[in-house]
C-alpha cells in the first residue's frame, strides 16, 4: 500500500479546523485524528493549513488558453495540459472544463464556430493516457442564442463524461446584458466593432433569438437528461425567469444577476454560484449584483474562478474574513460544489474520500499554497 501520513497540521473539517494529522493510503483518505503522528517520514505541516481539494464547476480558462487572442488558435494538446497545471497550481483538483455548444455561422463572428465537439475528444484522449494532474469532466454551456445548438449536442453521448449542461442566453437586452451599454463596451473592446457593426450584431443575435431559442432550450433539457449531466441555468435575471428554471428541473444558477433572482432560488432549493473575480473586485464588471450583498443575506453557495483561476482560493479566504467563518467559506470552493456536481466521493476531509488536499498558509493575509495532491498523488 502507498501511504503518506500529514502531521501537525491545522485540518479543515465541516464545520471546525483542528490541529491534527491525516493518512492518505493507495489514493483515498484513511483516517483524520487529533493530534500529531510520529510515524517516520510524516510531512509535517508545521501548522499549516490542510484543506480539500478545490472544486471549479464554471471556468473559461481552458477557452482562454485554445485562444490567448481574438483570430489566434492554439495547439488544443498543448491548450490542455496548461490549462491543467495552471489549475493544479491553484489547489483546483477537479474541474468542470466549459465549452460552448451552439454557434453562430452566419454573419461577421467567424471566432463563434463550432469547436466543442473536437476539443472535448482531444481532452478525453488525453485523460485516458493519464497525462492529466487533475480530475476533469465536461460543463457544456449551451447557448440558445445561436443556430446550431440542437446538431452539436447531438454529437456528445453518455460516454463523454459530461458533468454539467448550463442553459445560456447571451441575447443582447436580457440577462447578463440587459444594459446594452455595457454589452457594447464588452463587445466592441474585444473585437473591435463599429457603432454599425455592433447594431447589425445585435439584431441579427435577437432575431436567432426569436426564431430559435424556445427549441434550443427544450433541446438543451434533453440534452442534459440523456447525457446523466446536472441541468444549471445561467444569468438568471427576475424570479419568473428562476421559476421557469425550477420547472426545467434546474438546481443550479451560475451568476444570477439580481438579489430578486437569487432569493428566487434559494426559496425554490436552487444553489446559487457566483464569480470569484466578483466577490474579490467588490462588483460585477457588467454591473449586476455584487457575490459580496448575496453573502451579507445569506445567498451565496458556490464560487467559482469564472476566468482567473488563482481566484478561487483568494475568494473563499476573502469570504472567510466577510463571514468570520473559515470552514464555512471553504465549502463554498469544496463541499458545496461537490453536492451541487452530485460528486459524493469528493470535497470534505473525511476517511474513504478522495485524498485531494491543498496545503495552505496565510501570509500577510494572502493564502499560500504550498502543496497540491489529487489523489494521493502530489501535483503541486
Amino acid at each position: 500500500m502507498l501511504e503518506t501520513v500529514f502531521t501537525n497540521a491545522t485540518l479543515v473539517l465541516e464545520q471546525e479546523t483542528l490541529k491534527g494529522s491525516l493518512v492518505v493510503r493507495d489514493g483515498h483518505i484513511a483516517s483524520v485524528d487529533a493530534g500529531n503522528s510520529a510515524v517516520a517520514g510524516a510531512i509535517d505541516c508545521d501548522g499549516d493549513l490542510l484543506l480539500p481539494g478545490l472544486i471549479e464547476l464554471h471556468t473559461d480558462n481552458l477557452e482562454r488558453h485554445i485562444q490567448p487572442r481574438p483570430k489566434v488558435d492554439w495547439s488544443h494538446s498543448a491548450a490542455i495540459l496548461a490549462h491543467d497545471g495552471e489549475l493544479a497550481s491553484v489547489g483546483i483538483t477537479t474541474v468542470f472544463d466549459a465549452m460552448r455548444v451552439g454557434s453562430v455561422v452566419e454573419g461577421k463572428r467567424a471566432d463563434y464556430r463550432p469547436y466543442a465537439r473536437s476539443l472535448a475528444s482531444e481532452l478525453l484522449e488525453i485523460r485516458a493516457q493519464g497525462m492529466l494532474r487533475i480530475s476533469h469532466f465536461l460543463h457544456l454551456r449551451a447557448e440558445v442564442c445561436s443556430e446550431t445548438l440542437a446538431e452539436e449536442l447531438k454529437a456528445f453521448g453518455a460516454e463523454d463524461r459530461v458533468g454539467l449542461l448550463s442553459i445560456m442566453d447571451h441575447t443582447p437586452g436580457q440577462r447578463q446584458f440587459r444594459d446594452l451599454s455595457k454589452l457594447k463596451e464588452y463587445v466592441c473592446g474585444k473585437h473591435g466593432l463599429s457603432e454599425a457593426d455592433f447594431a447589425d450584431h445585435v439584431a441579427h443575435l435577437t432575431g436567432i433569438r426569436a426564431r430559435l431559442g424556445e427549441a434550443h432550450e427544450k433541446a438543451a433539457v434533453a440534452a442534459a437528461g440523456r447525457l446523466g449531466a446536472v441541468l444549471a441555468s445561467h444569468d438568471d435575471t427576475t424570479a419568473e425567469q428562476v421559476r421557469v428554471s425550477a420547472d426545467y428541473g434546474i438546481r443550479l444558477a451560475e451568476f444570477p444577476t439580481t438579489v430578486e433572482a437569487a432569493q428566487a432560488c434559494h426559496d425554490a432549493g436552487i444553489a446559487v454560484m457566483m464569480g470569484a473575480p466578483n466577490l474579490i473586485r467588490g462588483g460585477s464588471h457588467s454591473g449586476n449584483v455584487a457575490a459580496s450583498e448575496l453573502a451579507d443575506l445569506g445567498l451565496l453557495d458556490i464560487l467559482s474562478s469564472d476566468y482567473v483561476p488563482s481566484a478561487l482560493l483568494t475568494s473563499a479566504f476573502k469570504l472567510a474574513e466577510q463571514w468570520g467563518d473559515l470552514p464555512r467559506a471553504i465549502a463554498t470552493v469544496t463541499r458545496t460544489p461537490a453536492q451541487a456536481a452530485g460528486l459524493t466521493d469528493r470535497g470534505i476531509l473525511a476517511p474513504g474520500l478522495h485524498a485531494d488536499l491543498v496545503r495552505v498558509r496565510q501570509w500577510g493575509g494572502t493564502p499560500v499554497i504550498r502543496g497540491v495532491w489529487s489523489h494521493g498523488r502530489q501535483v503541486g
